[in-house]
């Protein structure tokens, strides 16, 4: 789109989205090749991400809130307690279930592996940007923030 520091006309705000979008996604996919390899699967993550940022559930919370049966669910849980980075409690009412959480080798894991891809944002920050680029950066962080907020 070539934009200067302009205004953008109505018509140039798709675009504009559309850049933004595939930007973000290349960034996201440069700081998942700076993590410390892992063996996890897609859904596997998945489920740790949720119980991190949901709290515990039970298999059949998580298998709602991804989209597949619990059964399937019960094997993706089962490879991730036997690496020691899930474990169940007995349901406090339904002792036909299982509260899952997280473990604190899953928390070692995951400071580990955000510190390793912040580590090289920051390294590519100073590395890559003048001073006043490093602002403008920081401003446009500010922005994007609105933008979740809305």
């Amino acid at each position: 789109m070539g934009r200067s520091r302009t205004e953008l006309s109505h018509a140039q705000v798709p675009e504009l989205a559309s850049e933004l979008r595939v930007t973000l996604s290349k960034l996201a996919r440069r700081l998942r090749a700076q993590a410390p390899p892992g063996d996890l699967t897609w859904p596997q993550f998945a489920v740790l991400l949720h119980l991190e940022s949901q709290g515990p559930a039970t298999v059949t919370a998580l298998a709602k809130a991804e989209g597949v049966r619990p059964q399937s669910m019960g094997a993706t849980i089962a490879a991730l307690e036997s690496a020691g980075l899930v474990a169940g409690e007995p349901h406090p009412t339904d002792g036909r279930q299982t509260i899952l959480s997280l473990t604190a080798a899953y928390r070692a894991w995951i400071k580990a592996n955000r510190a390793a891809r912040e580590d090289w944002l920051a390294q590519a920050i100073e590395r890559q940007l003048s001073a006043a680029e490093q602002a403008e950066v920081a401003r446009a962080l500010e922005l994007l923030q609105r933008l979740i907020d809305s």
